[in-house]
């Protein structure tokens, strides 16, 4: 049994204390459950064969109330392939309340979900340094960054000059050991000057450098991976070369003190396996490390946007302070050329600003008094002063590279492959080298112990699982950090393999496919009624209403210079219309719908209002005193590059479904107009997630596209959510992508990245296993009853570098993606007499 501590919030009295306690009880293998009120803690006891942490978790919040449950990130140093990654993961999956754990080679770092109660980030650093790992460590004002970039510029340098030092000893050392086997001059140059007795003791202190001083990374983690049950790739490498090395100092210290006891066959040295197979894994190592750094090149240019000072209006003057010290409310003021340091409020001035590195459009943005600026985003050549409304961790900047980090920490489902392969492929490895050890010894003939101990040496040098580690987390790095560029936010890399996978795009009307700007272009009143009168009531009611219908008609109403008055007992039924007393009238707007439920027959205009709808417009109903009194069409522009957008969709493979609360005439008009396949209309606001899931009952995975606000059900249902247009408005918790531009070309450029980074990652994934799977069998020797074909463990450490640097190369490449639409931005291009000096 085992006990676990529980935080549980919400509760208010002794009733709640007990209704959870009955709740634990009941999950299969708890044993006792107790909670304390006053503390607001569960003991839970436990049997962790039968039940888990997260089903406790699960079940407290089934009883209504919330666990405890917090999230933390280490920065972890001394992994070294897809083992080692297993291994910290296991280590922190051990101790007590930890729900989960999810370690990337590629980012170094550990995310790990646990019970603050029962556990704390200290008890977190100790298992990883137990593991036989590092442990980042930030120091007192400090970025986490900064200490990661650090770090890292630290293992290069080391890895740099290990790899000069292992070559200034390794060139000799296979000079003096192959050149003489290829060319026989040269053998007998050697010989003449010593005996190869002699020469065995030069390379046997040519090697020791190499493999004590350069190699000792290998022998230190090596042996701790041993000794813990859970060998890894050092493992493999200490104990190739490790046998190569002490066999052939065996031989030298035996030829010189007892020749006579070693057979002919069996006294040649191979200290070159040890000396330069150490040295080119560590080359490769070093290529490995420059090129992981590069993959984080999007992370690096979205935290060179932030501004280090602000210059804040205080007490009358302007104070350059650190941007960490900036306060909601200063106000800042920017000059020309100037970034912006917070998000905030134009209140005065105008000028064009740069948020092309937020929302991946290149054309300057017009700001005057009232716009929202983006901290981060590039001023031009005009200036103006703002309210800071946000700072430090709440700016949009930190909000996107906070979630571009979350989705390069993330797995996606095609990462659970590589897992199972890694978590057995180590000891299948150290079975296959032994079997090849005893193989060659039966059957190797006079040379057996001299084929056994090169064949078992390759087979362990070569079967490194680095590649496997690094195939997926690289590509997810490269192509998270190119969409951040292109203004599209994945929040969980999972998001880029399941993108791809949806077949039907499921389009939001409004705000999605059209402005969301309707315009009043239609009014119609029955004969005994005046036009503006009516016009002058409706907009009155409307006023109340945030319905961009609603300001369409008020809009109108005051173009034309006509005095509203205020309404009373307005109320907004949504789905259906508004209603609300103004003056002596009650007025009713709303759909057909609204007007059939009011008892208002509205045949007079249905001739009309079909027309209306056939335009593609949208009727509205208007009712004073319980007349119909007018039939209103308001039409909502389509977004510039929606019909281009949709057909890209129609060429990516895709169904495109529109979901819209309009009449069906006018929906299917709009179809009909932008080449849409599908469309769901006279849909409430409350009823688009259950549209969603209507489209998922007919079998199809379903990619819903919304403005992010008001349709947080419906991006939650389909299978992926993209929030469109949410200009600011990132921390949105529903959608899996967030596209920051409102340009719906987004979508299928997202779509393309989302095809290109799984091409990418499978075919890492093909490399690494066909490479291990084709030259595993190589290494030990299977070629050589067909022409006397074996591998060198030189050759074997050579591959095994290049197969990692292969895989980060590859990933590389899509730093070069070029998205398949050009997104861009409507806004005129800025001219010399709009802009102050």
């Amino acid at each position: 049994m085992k006990e676990l501590q529980i935080g549980v919030q919400g509760m208010t009295c002794a009733a709640c204390a007990g209704r959870v306690e009955r709740g634990l009880k009941k999950v299969e293998g708890v044993e006792a459950a107790s909670v304390n009120l006053a503390t607001e803690n569960a003991s839970v006891a436990y049997d962790p064969a039968t039940t888990t942490p997260q089903a406790l978790v699960e079940k407290i919040k089934e009883v209504g109330y919330t666990p405890v449950v917090a999230e933390a990130e280490l920065g972890v140093t001394g992994m070294t392939c897809a083992a080692c990654v297993g291994r910290v993961e296991r280590a922190l999956k051990k101790l007590d309340g930890v729900l989960s754990s999810s370690v990337n080679l590629a980012t170094e770092r550990a995310t790990v979900r646990y019970l603050p109660a029962s556990t704390g980030v200290a008890q977190l650093k100790r298992a990883v340094r137990e593991a036989g790992y590092g442990v980042l460590e930030a120091s007192a004002g400090q970025d986490r960054a900064d200490v990661e970039r650090q770090a890292r510029e630290k293992e290069i340098a080391h890895l740099r000059g290990m790899t000069l030092l292992a070559a200034a000893f390794a060139v000799p050392l296979t000079l003096i050991a192959m050149v003489g086997m290829v060319w026989m001059p040269a053998h007998m140059f050697l010989t003449s000057l010593a005996p190869m007795e002699a020469w065995n003791w030069v390379m046997l202190a040519l090697t020791v450098p190499v493999y004590f001083v350069a190699g000792a990374r290998f022998l230190r983690l090596g042996w701790k991976a041993l000794r813990s049950l859970s060998p890894d790739m050092n493992s493999l490498v200490m104990i190739g070369t490790g046998a190569a090395f002490w066999y052939s100092t065996a031989v030298t210290v035996l030829m010189s003190l007892a020749p006579g006891l070693l057979p002919e066959q069996a006294r040649h040295v191979y200290f070159e396996a040890a000396g330069v197979v150490i040295t080119l894994i560590l080359l490769g190592k070093y290529l490995e490390a420059i090129a992981k750094g590069r993959t984080s090149q999007a992370m690096k240019k979205l935290l060179g946007l932030q501004a280090k000072t602000a210059r804040v209006i205080r007490a009358g003057g302007e104070l350059e302070v650190a941007v960490d010290e900036v306060l909601p409310g200063d106000v800042v003021a920017v000059r020309p050329g100037e970034k912006v340091p917070v998000d905030g409020v134009v209140i005065s001035g105008q000028s064009y600003v740069d948020e092309s590195m937020i929302t991946g459009e290149p054309v300057p943005v017009a700001k005057g008094e009232g716009a929202k600026v983006v901290g981060g985003t590039i001023n031009q050549n005009g200036a103006f002063t703002f309210r800071a409304t946000a700072v430090g961790a709440d700016t949009v900047l930190a909000q996107i590279i906070k979630l571009v980090e979350t989705a390069q920490g993330s797995k996606p489902p095609i990462q659970g492959l590589a897992d199972r392969v890694v978590a057995v492929f180590t000891p299948v490895v150290l079975g296959i080298a032994a079997l090849t050890a005893v193989v060659w010894l039966l059957f190797g003939g006079e040379a057996a112990v001299s084929y056994a101990l090169v064949n078992t040496v390759a087979v362990l040098i070569i079967a490194c699982p680095c590649a496997m580690g690094l195939a997926t987390p690289t590509s997810i790095m490269v192509g998270t950090g190119k969409a951040a560029e292109m203004g599209v936010l994945f929040r969980k890399g999972e998001a880029l393999q399941t993108l791809q996978e949806a077949q039907v795009i499921a389009l939001d009307k409004t705000g999605t496919l059209t402005k969301g700007k309707p315009e009043l272009t239609d009014l119609r009143v029955p004969g005994g009624f005046d036009e503006a009168e009516v016009l002058r009531l409706v907009a009155s009611l409307e006023q109340k209403s945030e319905h961009p219908i609603a300001r369409a008609v008020v809009k109108e109403a005051r173009a034309r210079g006509l005095e509203l008055l205020e309404p009373q007992d307005f109320e907004a039924l949504p789905g259906f219309g508004v209603s609300g007393q103004v003056g002596i009238y009650r007025v009713d707007v709303g759909a057909d719908r609204y007007m059939a439920q009011l008892g208002v027959d509205v045949s007079p205009f249905a001739a009309e209002a079909q027309r209306l709808a056939d335009e593609g417009k949208t009727p509205l109903y208007a009712a004073v005193g319980g007349k119909l009194a007018a039939v209103v069409a308001v039409s909502d522009p389509v977004k510039e590059g929606t019909p281009e957008a949709i057909a890209a969709l129609h060429r990516q493979g895709f169904k495109v479904a529109m979901i819209t609360g309009d009449n069906r005439r006018t929906a299917r008009s709009i179809a009909r107009q932008l080449g849409i396949d599908e469309v769901l209309a006279e849909v409430l606001p409350e009823g688009k997630a259950d549209a969603v899931k209507q489209l998922q009952g007919k079998g199809y995975r379903v990619a819903f596209v919304g403005d992010g606000i008001n349709d947080a059900p419906a991006l939650a249902q389909a299978d992926v959510g993209l929030a469109i247009g949410t200009g600011t408005d990132v921390a949105i918790e529903t959608a899996d992508v967030i596209l920051m531009s409102g340009d719906l070309r987004g979508v299928p450029n997202a779509i393309a990245l989302s095809r290109a980074t799984l091409k990418n990652i499978k075919l890492n994934l093909f490399w690494a296993f066909a490479y291990n799977v084709v030259l595993i069998p190589v290494a030990a020797g299977v070629l050589y009853p067909l022409g006397g074909w074996l591998l060198s463990p030189v050759l074997a450490g050579a591959a095994m570098g290049l197969s990692s640097v292969f895989v980060l190369s590859n990933a590389l490449r899509l730093r070069g993606f070029q998205p398949p639409l050009k997104a861009e931005n409507p806004l005129p291009q800025p001219s010399p007499q709009a802009v102050p000096a």
